[in-house]
């Protein structure tokens, strides 16, 4: 699996949808997981249901990149009884409605999640989530840290209720990714789209 397939399929994650991807000659190194920040007293319960991806940035997206396509998506939620996420990533391409279904783990940490071993691809060692910071009803802000083939990318996403958020709450995205050494360069806002698609029942 090459690298545009690879975040392909993360964006069931909250990740992004690339078709084509430019990785700059010397990728930004991964802050260790043990320096970004948690949501204190994490709510497993109030975090499921539906998000909608409002940006995203990191150190293998290039904004500059003018062959690299970039499309809003939907990411719901579903709390199972052994506190993992069941995880429906629905976005229109091209008038059709695309949709990936994964699951995320719990780690020791209530609001760090991984990818269950099944769901892990050749190449793909390591997906691990967490949750910044989150108001469970407008904003989550959210870091992931991929190894893929020995290499490490990390994202920070911007996840709405709805597919638009105030300007104070971007501004602080832009400066959570700043201040993993990210740039204007890599970080990127997707564009609200009138069409949406229409998750599984069992989500409504």
């Amino acid at each position: 699996m090459d690298l545009g397939l690879l975040c392909l399929g993360l964006t069931l994650m909250g990740a992004l949808q690339i078709q084509a991807m430019y990785i700059p000659p010397a990728l930004i190194p991964a802050p260790p997981l043990s320096s970004v920040p948690l949501q204190e007293d994490f709510h497993e319960d109030q975090f499921q249901g539906k998000w909608f991806g409002i940006g995203i940035a990191g150190n293998s997206i290039w904004k500059g990149n003018a062959s690299s396509d970039y499309f809003m998506y939907s990411d719901t939620y579903q709390l199972m009884d052994d506190h993992s996420y069941n995880v429906t990533m629905l976005i229109l391409r091209d008038d059709e409605c695309i949709q990936w279904n994964q699951k995320l783990v719990p780690s020791v940490e209530p609001g760090q999640f991984s990818l269950d071993n099944e769901t892990l691809s050749d190449g793909l060692d390591i997906y691990t989530v967490r949750i910044v910071a989150t108001d469970y009803n407008q904003f989550a802000l959210m870091y992931a840290m991929i190894k893929f083939e020995d290499m490490v990318y990390f994202q920070t996403k911007l996840n709405g209720r709805t597919k638009e958020l105030n300007s104070e709450v971007k501004q602080r995205f832009i400066e959570f990714s700043k201040s993993l050494s990210l740039s204007d360069d890599n970080i990127v806002f997707f564009e609200p789209t009138g069409a949406s698609c229409t998750p599984p029942l069992f989500f409504q």
